[in-house]
């Protein structure tokens, strides 16, 4: 039975909201967009019962629109996750620093501040232990089926299961002779980026290639044929980790992002530095990244043993890249400004210059996606 379509919202501001979220959704994934409409309707809504007088966005306050809505979330019953209030005041604090810009109101940039957002619980990597690493790999190599074979290619790169979900038919790329990487898409955190991968995993991406050749569904240039929407297969893809789990007599709790934890902890244990994870993951700040890696003393020893073996300061810099000619080297040099941006940015103190870069930063995120696609035939 479908779901009841929801009336249109009827505010005045529901047309520049929207203008706003459309700007942002150029560097956003569909979920990511869907989300932030969501959040536009949610403080409308709220707007529209609460404050029917305001009409325009020069009356948007602090005082007592924006920290009224935050009192109705905390109040809600049941109450609101911690994470769930966390994306709802980051969304629309992202649509009120657009709105700023766009609409040549500044105070709406300060609306929502910085520390109204509340801090996650502290979070623990979540690896499989090597019993379960090793019993489920050996298992999905065993079946060699389409669920098995996309497992051990989530396990082997890191990605996220709804990235995985999202790769394209062609998503393995020589990057030299006898190199291969694979090319995750845009994902969760506004970045793509690509994977170096081995012998193995180029075997993996081809059987997949080759049981999406078998499926009846016709092609639309993706890896995994879905056989209604990504949500539905990815749901099929988590319910046979569930039955394989089961099969093995293994905890039936296991999730796909544990996978991401493994190859993250495996990756460090390797001897791949921190910065070089983050690259792997997709991350943007060393945060993100520490929440992934399980360092154990072992990990600490081998780390003090080696630098002391071989300090820093031996270390040769790295060489400046070459940049590409045509239009792939201003795809280059645009990420490259984007990165000094970035680097600079976090230097400043959390001030109007730190936010006007932060807004320059997403332009560029914007602007490098548009030259992508002048790239696609």
């Amino acid at each position: 039975m479908n779901r009841a379509r929801r009336p249109p919202l009827q505010h005045p501001l529901v047309r520049v909201f929207d203008r706003a979220v459309d700007s942002l959704g150029v560097a956003f994934s569909p979920d990511t967009t869907r989300h932030y409409r969501g959040t536009a309707r949610n403080f409308l809504s709220y707007l529209g019962a609460n404050h029917p007088e305001v009409e325009r966005l020069d009356q948007l306050r602090r005082e007592p629109h924006i920290l009224g809505w935050m009192s109705r979330l905390r109040s809600q019953t049941p109450p609101l996750a911690t994470a769930s209030c966390i994306n709802l005041l980051i969304a629309l604090r992202g649509i009120c620093n657009e709105l700023a810009w766009t609409e040549q109101l500044s105070e709406l940039a300060h609306l929502i501040r910085r520390e109204d957002i509340p801090r996650l619980p502290q979070r623990l990597p979540r690896p499989l232990t090597a019993e379960q690493d090793k019993l489920l790999q050996q298992e999905f190599l065993r079946r060699n089926d389409l669920g098995g074979n996309v497992f051990l290619l989530i396990r082997h790169t890191g990605m996220r299961i709804g990235e995985c979900a999202d790769l394209s038919s062609d998503c393995l790329h020589s990057t030299s002779p006898n190199q291969w990487a694979v090319h995750v898409p845009l994902g969760k955190l506004k970045t793509e980026r690509m994977v170096p991968v081995d012998p193995f995993v180029c075997e993996l991406v081809r059987r997949l290639q080759f049981f999406r050749s078998l499926d009846p569904l016709p092609p639309d240039d993706r890896l995994l044929a879905r056989p209604h929407t990504k949500e539905a297969l990815v749901r099929q893809l988590r319910d046979y980790l569930h039955q394989v789990c089961h099969s093995l007599d293994l905890s039936t709790r296991i999730v796909p992002h544990q996978f991401r934890h493994t190859y993250a902890s495996e990756m460090l244990r390797a001897g791949v530095g921190l910065p070089a994870v983050m690259k792997l993951l997709g991350h943007t700040s060393p945060e993100m990244t520490m929440q992934y890696l399980d360092v154990t003393l072992n990990d600490l020893q081998r780390a003090f043993e080696l630098a002391r073996s071989k300090p820093r300061h031996l270390v040769p810099e790295p060489k400046t890249p070459i940049i590409r000619a045509g239009l792939d080297g201003l795809i280059d040099s645009l990420l490259a400004a984007q990165h000094v941006l970035e680097m600079f940015r976090r230097t400043l103190p959390n001030h109007t210059s730190r936010r006007r870069l932060d807004r320059l930063s997403n332009r560029l995120t914007k602007i490098v996606t548009e030259a992508r696609e002048l790239a696609t035939p």
